[in-house]
């Protein structure tokens, strides 16, 4: 099976949240649909505070299914089925999704990543950026608009 990896195109027109609110509330969809599908999930975050903003945003994500995560060290030895952190995984996991600025080294260890194309139009750089790394590590990319 050939490695995938998922642009999610953020709209400003889609939501009335802030850019950064629009992005947590949609990584935090897309780690509560990977665990529906019974994957393991790993968030890489550009640093500490970001990874424990979307903590706290799984926490009140869904009220009416929850989302088991936790910051990596914390919880079982095996990790929680999504576990969020700025430093590499200590855990095999599926789905990487990235919220830095560039490729991760380790991504190539992920069969899938989702990753993100803000609204800023530097940022957007970054990802186009980030679009041809991942196909350079062999993963099929498309893009999908954010609904």
């Amino acid at each position: 099976m050939q490695k995938q990896a998922t642009f999610f195109l953020l709209d400003k027109h889609s939501s009335n949240k802030s850019p950064t609110d629009l992005l947590l509330f949609c990584v935090c969809q897309q780690a509560a649909i990977a665990y529906r599908q019974q994957q393991k999930v790993f968030i890489y975050t550009q640093n500490q505070t970001q990874a424990h903003n979307v903590d706290e945003l799984l926490w009140a994500f869904d009220a009416d299914s929850f989302v088991p995560h936790n910051l990596i060290g914390e919880g079982p030895n095996y990790g929680s089925p999504v576990e969020i952190s700025w430093q590499a995984p200590s855990n095999r996991r599926s789905v990487l999704i990235n919220l830095t600025d560039t490729v991760p080294p380790f991504a190539a260890q992920f069969n899938r990543v989702i990753d993100f194309v803000p609204i800023d139009e530097t940022l957007k750089q970054q990802a186009r950026q980030r679009y041809r790394a991942y196909q350079q590590l062999a993963f099929a990319v498309k893009m999908h608009p954010e609904k």
